[in-house]
């Protein structure tokens, strides 16, 4: 009877796993530099501010479709007796509105740059983690963002440098989003494949 109700729940994980994954393209969003840097240049810096809004909306969304991803594969491994233990998660929602309209005051632009290239540094690190218990192999390359050089090229150029850091940023997150799709697809057909075998 036990195993019958693992079974059952393990199914219904395994559906809201497929439910989170089709949700990606909504919160995953892809977004090109050229477009909006030559947007932004055309209005005289105004594009920035749906910029910085869009950029801090999308990390949002996705760090929050990850987070229940990863709830819903801790409970399936769990439930199939593998109990990984992963460092509590300090990546907080960010106030989209209030950040980008605070680049205006110029600094606050440099402090977006920064947690918009840290929180996914630790985003990816936590996934590897967690995507190399699932699927038993290397999932995950390093992240595209150097931060440290970011800083000083932006630092050396007096404030230019940020739209080399901009760029580094729209590219490492898409780059990012098509990897992890890659990898879900993946873990997906592992669980279907050992959804199978239990039936």
């Amino acid at each position: 009877m036990l195993i019958y109700i693992c079974k059952m729940d393990n199914k219904l994980t395994i559906e809201a796993i497929r439910e989170n994954v089709a949700r990606r393209t909504k919160t995953d969003r892809v977004m090109w530099f050229s477009m909006w840097f030559l947007g932004a240049v055309a209005t005289f810096g105004l594009a920035f501010f749906p910029i910085f809004y869009l950029l801090i909306e999308r990390r949002n969304k996705h760090f929050q479709r990850q987070k229940e991803l990863e709830e819903l594969l801790l409970s399936y491994m769990k439930d199939e007796g593998e109990d990984l233990k992963l460092e509590k998660n300090f990546l907080v929602k960010r106030n989209s509105l209030v950040w980008s309209l605070s680049i205006v005051l110029i600094f606050p632009i440099f402090v977006v740059a920064y947690f918009l290239s840290k929180d996914l540094v630790l985003h990816e690190e936590r996934q590897r983690r967690l995507f190399e218990s699932l699927l038993k192999e290397k999932s995950f390359e390093a992240s595209s963002i150097n931060i440290k050089r970011c800083i000083l090229i932006t630092g050396a150029t007096l404030g230019l440098g940020m739209v080399y850091w901009l760029y580094k940023i729209f590219n490492s997150y898409n780059r990012h989003f098509k990897e992890q799709w890659m990898i879900e697809d993946k873990a997906v057909k592992l669980l279907e494949k050992g959804e199978n075998r239990n039936e």
